[in-house]
């Protein structure tokens, strides 16, 4: 368990909870974690998207993940997170979350690709994590953000 392993051969992941799913998102895609706060709501902007906030001086908008893979609406408690994400080709955008659980470590030979034939069954997760007795999805940031263009 001590033994020196290749940083290449692992990526680390924030596990996060909505509903009684676990989903992993590669750390490296995290700019922040803040807790629930006041979402001002923006007229004209599809369902999941809640609105936008003031982080620190920054607007931010902010959707729901729930919405967006057509789960129940989201259900505020103190264990409510928004990830703030940024990939290259999109500015920071906040995501809802359920709880934000733990940092976890993937070797790549615990990782199994999704593939799914059916072109119109959308997808947001490309891989699965398995870590002892459980089942992480890995959601696909790229796919879940992309549709965010499609007003």
């Amino acid at each position: 368990m001590d033994e020196v392993k290749n940083i290449a051969d692992s990526t680390q992941f924030i596990v996060i909870k909505i509903g009684n799913e676990q989903f992993g998102i590669d750390i490296k895609y995290i700019d922040n974690i803040v807790r629930m706060q006041n979402i001002t709501r923006v007229p004209k902007v599809p369902e999941y998207f809640n609105g936008v906030i003031n982080l620190r001086g920054e607007v931010i908008p902010v959707m729901s993940l729930r919405l967006k893979m057509g789960l129940e609406t989201d259900e505020f408690t103190k264990m409510t997170r928004i990830i703030i994400i940024k990939l290259e080709q999109h500015e920071g955008i906040g995501i809802i979350v359920d709880e934000v659980k733990e940092v976890m470590s993937l070797e790549n030979e615990q990782i199994e690709k999704v593939s799914y034939d059916k072109e119109e069954k959308k997808t947001f997760v490309y891989g699965v994590g398995k870590v002892e007795e459980s089942l992480v999805s890995l959601l696909d940031l790229n796919a879940v953000l992309a549709e965010n263009q499609d007003k």
